[in-house]
């Protein structure tokens, strides 16, 4: 099966050896996310920013996959501080529709730039 690299201007530029996301088939494979704005790839100031702004990445992905994130089936979220989880939720209410997607919430001890969170997760499409 062959695979190919999704590529958009909307979401930050990969800042090592990977790809946005690649797809396989019907699936998507959403590469991290940290809450870089994409136009000046600086890190957006607090926990709730970046949030945001890690949505809006991994959306703009989808997009460019030819999707949205209603496709988004599985998500994983690494937190320097699981005390924020609740803000997770709050923001994955306003991003996502029912049914969401299956997910994970990591504690971990720092991530790359500094950031306060990334996510990363898998699409699914019906093709």
């Amino acid at each position: 099966m062959s695979k190919d690299i999704i590529h958009t201007d909307a979401a930050p530029q990969a800042i090592g050896s990977y790809s946005q996301a690649v797809r396989v088939g019907s699936t998507v494979y959403l590469s991290g996310q940290i809450g870089l704005d994409p136009k000046t790839m600086e890190l957006r100031a607090n926990i709730d920013e970046q949030i945001v702004q890690v949505l809006e990445n991994i959306g703009a992905v989808c997009l460019a996959a030819g999707g949205s994130l209603d496709d988004v089936v599985k998500l994983n979220v690494y937190l320097t501080d699981l005390v924020h989880f609740p803000k997770i939720n709050e923001q994955m209410s306003l991003f996502f529709s029912k049914p969401f997607p299956a997910r994970a919430a990591i504690g971990v001890a720092s991530l790359p730039r500094g950031a306060l969170v990334e996510m990363d997760g898998i699409m699914h499409q019906t093709i």
